[in-house]
C-alpha cells in the first residue's frame, strides 16, 4: 500500500465536488435572506451585508461538504491492476 499506486484524481475530483456543492448552498442562502429580510438583506442599499452572509455561508458550507467527504473517503482507493 504506496501512495504512488492509489487512484488520486477521483478522489480530487470528488474533493473538489465537495467543496463546490458546500459553496454552493451560498447562492440560496442569500437569495433567501432577501426574500425573508429585504431591509436588510437587499441588493441596493446595504448589499456589504448580503455579501457577507454569502461568503460566511460558502466557507462554512465548504468546510463542512469536505469533511463529511473525507470521512466517507479518508484516502484515495488503489489502482486497478
Amino acid at each position: 500500500m504506496t501512495l504512488s499506486k492509489k487512484d488520486w484524481t477521483v478522489w480530487l475530483r470528488g474533493l473538489i465536488g465537495a467543496g463546490i456543492s458546500g459553496a454552493s448552498a451560498a447562492i440560496s442562502t442569500g437569495i433567501g435572506s432577501i426574500m425573508i429580510a429585504p431591509d436588510r438583506f437587499n441588493l441596493n442599499a446595504e448589499i456589504g451585508n448580503l455579501f457577507k452572509l454569502i461568503i460566511t455561508t460558502a466557507t462554512v458550507s465548504f468546510f463542512v461538504s469536505i469533511t463529511k467527504y473525507l470521512k466517507e473517503k479518508p484516502i484515495p482507493e488503489d489502482l486497478p491492476e
